[in-house]
């Protein structure tokens, strides 16, 4: 496993970081330990969960996962970098989301009880809460690191000129910074690199991308005129099924996958692999998040880690996928 610094920061992260959404619903609490355990094992240290988790759940799962990492980091905590992200609709009650300082002050307490942790190493916005004004929410979080109840905090899911604001009015306001961004990032959807990435490399912000196999549609195992019968593209969990079909169940993106898997097959390496090692291979990228629902389906994500992209190969994914960086505009 290699490591990198986080952003502008003193921190050293695992290039690859464990994603844990699956925990809960799709995954049971047992097999859940079995990834991390083998995810550890592998030299993995940081985990990523959401007060929203697990992914599929209704609100009275909500918290469940942030339970099970919890359980499983007893007694080594001090090993590992956790990372927890608020903003998702956690509760009955009007207030019970979004960023506001009552939610946010909230919502870190509850995280820290269910990881059963005093504090977490980033805490992030997992959405962009309009409704708020930015003030509010930074000066909430500024709070909220000053008690030592994280140690950075980060935003996912950010246009770039809200990150750019956002940045600016803590400068300003002289409170905390955000270190870091979690977007969506893969081989078909490249539109960050237009302006979020461009924003991260001159603000030194490490930049820990999700979905990094377009929600497993990157795996090749999945036929267009064929139903899905597991995964995140059916029902099983609830209406990201839908969400997930949404974004990438498209004649163009499985036309994609065709000449994806003939560049990579004629290199002589897996679509796996080769995908996410693609997306390391971008030098704005601090680490990526991995997932799985079965401890067997880390094998080809932890190998990217030790994957070195020949430039040649690098360059004819690049340009299979080039359309991606333009989104539905080039439909």
């Amino acid at each position: 496993m290699q490591y990198r610094k986080f952003g502008n920061t003193g921190l050293s992260v695992s290039r690859l970081c464990l994603g844990t959404m699956t925990f809960g619903l799709q995954t049971d609490e047992d097999v859940s330990r079995q990834i991390l355990d083998k995810a550890t094992d592998a030299g993995v240290n940081f985990i990523d969960t959401a007060d929203v988790y697990p992914l599929g759940g209704s609100e009275e799962h909500a918290g469940r996962t942030e339970e099970i990492v919890g359980r499983w980091l007893k007694g080594r905590r001090d090993r590992f970098i956790v990372a927890t992200k608020a903003c998702g609709k956690v509760g009955p009650s009007p207030w019970d989301q979004g960023a506001s300082r009552k939610h946010l002050l909230d919502a870190i307490d509850a995280s820290l009880r269910r990881l059963g942790t005093d504090y977490v190493d980033l805490y992030q916005l997992h959405s962009d809460d309009r409704e708020t004004p930015l003030d509010e929410t930074l000066e909430a979080l500024d709070t909220i690191v000053r008690s030592g109840k994280a140690r950075y905090i980060g935003v996912s899911n950010y246009l770039a000129y809200r990150l750019a604001r956002a940045l600016g009015r803590a400068d300003v306001l002289r409170t905390a910074r955000f270190v870091s961004v979690q977007p969506r990032y893969n081989l078909l959807f490249r539109q960050i690199e237009r302006e979020l990435l461009p924003l991260a490399a001159e603000e030194q912000l490490a930049v820990i991308p999700y979905n990094p196999l377009a929600g497993g549609l990157l795996t090749g195992k999945y036929r267009h005129d064929a139903a899905p019968s597991e995964g995140r593209f059916t029902g099983s969990v609830g209406k990201a099924g839908s969400m997930y079909q949404d974004r990438y169940w498209h004649d163009r993106e499985f036309a994609t996958i065709d000449k994806l898997r003939g560049i990579v097959e004629a290199a002589g390496q897996p679509l796996i692999t080769t995908s996410i090692a693609w997306v390391l291979a971008n030098p704005t990228i601090t680490s990526v998040l991995i997932g799985a629902s079965r401890p067997d389906q880390l094998d080809a994500s932890l190998a990217a880690a030790g994957f070195v992209l020949a430039p040649e190969l690098k360059t004819q994914l690049d340009e299979a996928t080039v359309e991606y960086r333009w989104g539905d505009a080039a439909r």
